[in-house]
């Protein structure tokens, strides 16, 4: 089980806004870099074009609302002053408090901070709609291209890593572009307007203020360093934890079985144990941060109020000056710290838009003809002309493989496991496409068809069921959307789908749960042979279609499929080979060859491959 640990442990890190994290005082822990940062962006940015205007517009609305910010200290600094020579005017008795003036300055800052929280509001409303649109597209062009790449990526790509880049990866480049992006705009024009203004007031505390910042900086990176590796291993950690409680719950009557709860629960407090001490030292230097920036911070404030004092009494600067420049000391340092994570924030961002576009640049599968083919009427004559295949082309899995089927027949593929049999029905519905040789429907190459209607003309019943989370009915109707209720009950009698519904809470509109836990598997297979009964195909296909049902109920679904299979052609796939006796043509599959091919009793009186097999298995009845 350690290898589907790691699998699940893979799929969940992967591409996980595991890099981006926000601790107490905002910092970002370092993720996932992109391989080729310089042409992702520009990717991103080509993606992004189509939203130009929008975010032409927050950018204005951005500076614009940190502008108003930034300009609000210095004018609240005018009404300290007037205030103070106000109330020294007063107590010499020479003056008045000019409230007038003061009240001028209060109404002005309240027009200017709602301004700013209205531009605020206005940047963040546009840029979360272009932010979800930019997710929305994405998802949506993944979605069609899972529809467009051929089945061997996924025969050598896990689930979960595509899931993944649906997922994890959008959501942080959706982060990014709803949160991020506005910040650093704002972060940005927050230092620079505050610097400008904070010379503007006294050049001297400019510089004692720069002073303190490189000591900040350094406790930043210090500690940013530190716990960065911590970080890591608590979601390397968290992904086996994880990995562990998923693997022994989805095996969990196989872990009691064998009595692995001990064993389970030694291995997960082990993975807790290393979880829990990683996580507490990443989060304890997290915390730290905050108190050591202000203290840091504190000490440049002691420094600016003795320095602004002194200026102060020598009448260089206003008091109120003071007052402004201790406020653009406190609106500085914050966001220089957020500035200094840009770096991590953009190459998070990059490592997942990487993803997403190495997804969506993926091959894609052969071109659909630009003329196809369109049978008024499907006989379902099937030949196979010297075709060749392999999932790798250096490993051939089907060699020079002919075979000719009239309509109507009913052909049998046997042989033992790995001959073959499942490959040859993959090729014929175009789930991959041959190396070599040709594969003819009525006479036409299938290559001439559109997927679609080729994909339209069989209907297929495979080993490994295929239901979803909705009613029985529903699942059935799948083989027809269009069906009406009668159609579908007509067909679950047909497979005796009917004789269970009715032993079932709320029969046919009893709701599948997520692993159809609620039925048994052989049930499940009774319901999707009657889906293919109602798509009342031309060409059917069996791929051990009754492996999971009991032998009476094997039996009823012969005389079902007797029945349907009557002037269509069909391929059964089966292992049973007492099931297939009454084949019009048995193919007989080894190592990717036709070794031999005939009916039941033509095979046995040969007495070579077929006949072995087929009397291995009637001993083995026998014996048992």
């Amino acid at each position: 089980m350690s290898e589907n640990t790691n699998k699940i442990k893979n799929s969940r890190n992967m591409g996980r806004p595991g890099g981006i994290g926000h601790g107490p005082s905002g910092m970002v822990r370092g993720g996932e870099k992109a391989r080729n940062f310089k042409a992702t962006m520009k990717k991103l940015l080509k993606y992004l074009s189509v939203y130009k205007l929008s975010i032409i517009t927050v950018l204005f609305f951005a500076i614009a609302s940190a502008g108003f910010t930034i300009v609000g200290p210095k004018i609240l600094g005018n009404a300290t002053t007037k205030l103070f020579e106000g109330v020294m005017s007063k107590i010499s008795g020479t003056g008045y408090i000019d409230f007038q003036y003061i009240g001028r300055i209060i109404i002005i800052l309240t027009g200017l901070y709602l301004l700013s929280a209205l531009f605020g509001y206005i940047q963040g409303w546009i840029m979360s709609k272009v932010s979800m649109e930019v997710s929305y597209k994405l998802r949506k062009d993944i979605s069609k291209k899972i529809n467009r790449i051929p089945l061997s990526y996924f025969d050598k790509t896990n689930k979960g890593e595509v899931l993944s880049r649906v997922t994890n990866d959008v959501d942080t480049l959706s982060q990014t572009l709803n949160q991020s992006l506005s910040q650093i705009i704002t972060s940005v024009t927050t230092v620079v307007g505050v610097f400008i203004m904070m010379l503007t007031i006294s050049w001297r505390m400019t510089i004692v203020v720069l002073g303190v910042i490189p000591l900040s900086m350094f406790l930043i990176m210090l500690i940013v360093k530190r716990s960065q590796k911590f970080f890591k291993q608590q979601q390397d950690y968290l992904g086996n934890v994880n990995g562990h409680v998923e693997e022994m719950y989805s095996g969990h009557l196989v872990m009691k079985a064998f009595n692995g709860e001990k064993k389970s629960i030694e291995k997960f407090d082990v993975l807790n144990d290393k979880l829990y001490k990683v996580s507490w030292k990443s989060q304890f230097l997290t915390s730290i941060m905050m108190p050591l920036i202000n203290f840091v911070g504190n000490l440049g404030y002691v420094a600016v109020s003795i320095m602004g004092g002194y200026l102060a009494a020598k009448k260089v600067i206003e008091v109120g000056d003071v007052q402004a420049f201790i406020q653009y000391v406190r609106n500085f340092t914050q966001p220089l710290s957020q500035i200094a994570n840009i770096s991590n924030i953009l190459q998070q961002t990059a490592a997942s838009a990487e993803r997403v576009f190495e997804f969506l640049e993926e091959d894609e599968e052969v071109p659909e003809t630009t003329n196809p083919v369109i049978l008024p009427e499907v006989k379902g004559n099937v030949e196979f002309k010297r075709v060749h295949f392999g999932y790798n082309p250096d490993k051939p899995v089907i060699n020079n493989f002919s075979a000719s089927i009239k309509p109507s027949q009913k052909v049998a593929i046997v042989g033992p496991t790995g001959a073959g049999k499942t490959t040859i029905v993959k090729l014929l519905m175009r789930f991959y496409d041959i190396n070599e040789g040709t594969i003819l429907v009525d006479g036409h190459d299938i290559r001439e068809f559109t997927r679609g209607d080729l994909r339209g003309i069989f209907g297929m019943v495979l080993q490994d069921t295929w239901l979803y989370n909705e009613s029985i009915m529903e699942n059935i109707r799948y083989g027809r959307l269009n069906a009406t209720d009668e159609e579908v009950i007509s067909a679950a009698k047909a497979a005796h789908v009917d004789s269970f519904v009715h032993t079932l809470p709320q029969g046919y509109d009893m709701v599948l749960n997520e692993e159809a836990t609620n039925v048994s598997q052989g049930q499940k297979q009774l319901i999707t042979i009657a889906r293919a009964i109602l798509a009342n195909p031309k060409i059917l296909i069996l791929d051990e279609a009754t492996s999971s049902v009991d032998t009476r109920t094997e039996i009823q679904i012969q005389k079902a499929m007797d029945n349907l299979l009557q002037d269509r052609t069909s391929f059964v796939i089966a292992h049973r080979l007492s099931t297939i006796r009454n084949a019009d043509l048995i193919l007989v599959m080894n190592h990717g060859d036709i070794v031999e091919q005939g009916n039941h009793e033509e095979l046995l009186k040969k007495g070579n491959f077929y006949a072995k097999l087929y009397h291995s298995q009637f001993e083995v009845t026998k014996a048992s």
